[in-house]
């Protein structure tokens, strides 16, 4: 009976280690994002690889800098695979960023991405929050050239603190990050959370949270 049992959990672990040896990067050369395509994937469906040209791997307008008059005093210009179709599948993606002096990138997470970012103009405030119960801020100022990496899933924030306008360039380890900004998750949300447990969750008077689901 021992001996069948352990026969048994052998063939069970090998068949483990042939489900691990699977492919884990894309079967193809590459898979441009066909938008009109009436199938819905994880994703974004295949264009017939016979139609694909140069520009569906192509984008130009990176060197233009954001607007970034509004209220956070800063601009994302996302580069994934909406703006470059050849991003689909790869797992790979941008984004410039540009801060006006004292403008802030809000506290964000991005659900699907690692981020790495490199300040090619002014310095840089940043920093992520790590998980519970610790919640540790993790924080440092970045001058140009310098590169900070926010795991993924973290929140985490930019603010320039200099007098004059800084810009940043983002890698993403996801042709799609997505992004959840805390302050309108939780505060502007379509229907809105109920404004009691808002004020419960944050120890707010039931005023104050009215106040703030009106701002966002």
């Amino acid at each position: 009976m021992a001996a069948r049992i352990l026969i048994l959990l052998g063939f069970l672990l090998l068949s483990f280690s042939f489900a691990l040896a699977s492919d884990p990067k894309p079967l193809q050369d590459f898979c441009v994002a066909d938008t009109s395509a009436p199938v819905v994937v994880n994703g974004v469906a295949c264009k017939d690889a016979k139609m694909v040209q140069a520009d569906d791997f192509f984008f130009s307008g990176l060197h233009l800098s954001g607007n970034t008059s509004n209220p956070t005093g800063s601009k994302v210009s996302p580069v994934n695979v909406v703006q470059i179709p050849g991003l689909n599948t790869l797992g790979i993606s941008l984004a410039r960023v540009d801060y006006a002096p004292w403008g802030i990138n809000p506290s964000h997470t991005h659900p699907r991405a690692s981020e790495i970012v490199t300040v090619v103009e002014g310095s840089l405030e940043v920093g992520f929050v790590t998980s519970n119960p610790e919640n540790k801020l993790i924080t440092k100022v970045l001058n140009k050239g310098d590169v900070f990496v926010f795991p993924v899933n973290l929140i985490h924030f930019q603010r320039n603190v200099g007098q004059s306008k800084a810009v940043a360039i983002a890698a993403l380890s996801s042709q799609n990050p997505g992004v959840i900004t805390v302050g309108n998750a939780v505060f502007g949300s379509n229907p809105a959370i109920p404004g009691d447990i808002l004020a419960k969750a944050f120890q707010l008077d039931a005023k104050v949270v009215d106040y703030l689901q009106n701002l966002f």
